[in-house]
Formats: C-alpha cells, structure tokens, sequence
C-alpha cells in the first residue's frame, strides 16, 4: 500500500483470486494510487462501515464499531466471486445513501454483453476485460476526480453553516445580557419605596408623639397640700 498524499486518490480493489489483487494493486501503485485490497463483497461493504442483515440480505445496515473513517474515491470490483458478486456489490453500494456517489469499476475475464450491460445500466462507470492494463486505468482518474471535487465542495459548505450559526449564539448571549440590568433597575426602584415608605412611617410616628406632648396640660406650677 502506497503513501497517502493529499494529490492520491484512495481505491477499493475487490477480487478473490490472490493473483489478480496483487496485478491490480500494482498497477494502480503505479498510477500513484493509495490502494486497499480485499478478497469478498461483503468484506468491502465491512471496510466501508456496511453491514448485511441477517434476517434480509437485502437489507444494509451502518456498523458504526468498524465504520473506517477513510476516504474512498473509487471501488474497483472482479464480477465472478463466490458468495456476493460484483455485480450485488455495485447494488450495494448504489442503494447506501452514503456511498453511492463512489464510482464502481467492474472487472470480468469473461465478455458477456449482458453482463456488461446489466452493470453499466445498475451505475457501474466501466467495464473492463481482464488482464486490465495500465492504460484501462487512465479511464479511471476523472471519475475519481468528480468524488475528489465533491468532498471538497462539501467543505466550505459546512463552514459555512457553523458559521452561520454562530451570531444566533452571540444574540442570544446580548439578549440575556439586556434583561440583567432590566431586574436591577426593578430591585433598586423597589428597594427605594421600601425606604422612602419606611422613613414616611417614622414621619408619622414622630409627628405624632410631638403633637400629644403639645396637648397634654402642664402641671408643674401646682402644689398639692393635705
């Protein structure tokens, strides 16, 4: 497996013949491919983070424990192999929501026009006869280009969205920094009628005590005598 760079494109290579992964690994190491082989169908479904049910086949379900977070921009897959073929793995891969924008390559040594026509109208973007050459898999590079140029343009979309996000944030921060000072007002206006009720109550009192010395009569001129 080659050094991944950021100019590499990443490829998933299905086939169970030992022989054949190991001509196609090569030839895409040439091209100056990251390359991850496997021997089965539902091998590349688990590499992908895939599962098959167990009731229905038909079914896919996520295995979040050995989802691999890789990048893959480009399945190429043999169409004869035990168990799942090619051709139910292009299926696969088309009918996950998250996966089928990766372009499928299918491989055969056999030249079956039906064959090759069922999996090209099922979404694969070629079909190449065995051995493949190094000049099959120059036909291979735009297709991986278009998933290259799609994640990139994901990017910024993303940014854009928490960025977006992020003044409601700083609103709603102004807003309860707003309605702060609006409760201390109303604590020190009410705090100030306590107060100017309280010293009105001792005006009162006070006031009140002064005007009954004032009407009470004045005994200390009077002697009482027996």
């Amino acid at each position: 497996m080659g050094m991944e760079t950021e100019s590499q494109f990443h490829v998933l290579a299905v086939d169970d013949s030992l022989f054949d992964r190991k001509m196609i690994e090569r030839l895409l190491q040439k091209s100056s491919c990251q390359v991850t082989t496997v021997d089965s169908g539902s091998k590349a479904l688990e590499f992908l983070g895939l599962r098959v049910d167990d009731e229905d086949p038909n079914v896919l379900s996520t295995s979040p424990h050995i989802h691999q977070e890789v990048e893959i921009n480009l399945i190429i897959t043999d169409y004869c192999m035990p168990g799942m073929t090619g051709y139910d793995l292009l299926k696969k891969v088309k009918e996950s929501a998250a996966f089928k924008s990766i372009p499928v390559v299918i491989m055969s040594s056999e030249n079956v026009p039906a064959r090759i026509s069922r999996c090209l109208e099922e979404g694969a973007e070629e079909f190449f006869l065995k051995p493949v050459k190094l000049a099959d898999l120059t036909k291979l590079k735009p297709h991986m280009m278009k998933t290259k140029l799609k994640k990139e343009s994901e990017k910024p979309a993303k940014e854009e969205e928490s960025e977006v996000s992020k003044p409601e944030i700083e609103e709603e921060e102004e807003a309860v920094i707003e309605i702060l000072p609006l409760h201390q007002e109303l604590e020190s206006e009410q705090l100030e009628t306590m107060v100017s009720s309280s010293s009105s109550n001792k005006r009162k009192a006070m006031e009140e005590v002064i005007s009954t010395d004032r009407s009470r009569p004045k005994y200390n001129d009077i002697t009482t005598s027996v």
